[in-house]
């Protein structure tokens, strides 16, 4: 089992910048990925970005540039730096954690965190 607890979302004007935390506990030792969704009113859950356990990082086409994901392993910690916020960019901010257990893989989610950029 995973826990995750978010931090870090607020409001902000167009053009700011906000960092979202993400804390790990329980068995991160087999995380195999670690994500940040996020849904806004009436729409699908989306992922914004994922880092894998190695480092690699996937992104949004429409934060590229402009979001960064990074995770602190000693922490157990995944960070989103998210630079010239804009409008679309609101919405309920979930953290994600992916957990592979002898070839079976379990999803586990924060509670999540609303970010609202106003214009």
């Amino acid at each position: 089992q995973v826990q995750l607890v978010e931090s870090g979302g607020g409001l902000v004007q167009a053009g700011g910048s906000l960092r979202l935390s993400c804390a790990a506990s329980g068995s991160t030792y087999n995380i195999n990925r670690m994500a940040w969704y996020r849904q806004a009113p009436g729409k699908q859950r989306e992922l914004v970005a994922a880092i894998s356990s190695g480092g690699s990082t996937t992104y949004a086409d429409s934060v590229k540039g402009r979001f960064t994901i990074s995770r602190d392993n000693a922490k157990n910690t995944v960070y989103l730096q998210m630079n010239s916020l804009k409008p679309e960019d609101t919405a309920a901010y979930y953290c994600n954690a992916l957990e592979v257990v002898y070839g079976t893989s379990y999803n586990y989610w924060g509670q999540g965190t609303q970010v609202t950029v106003s214009s």
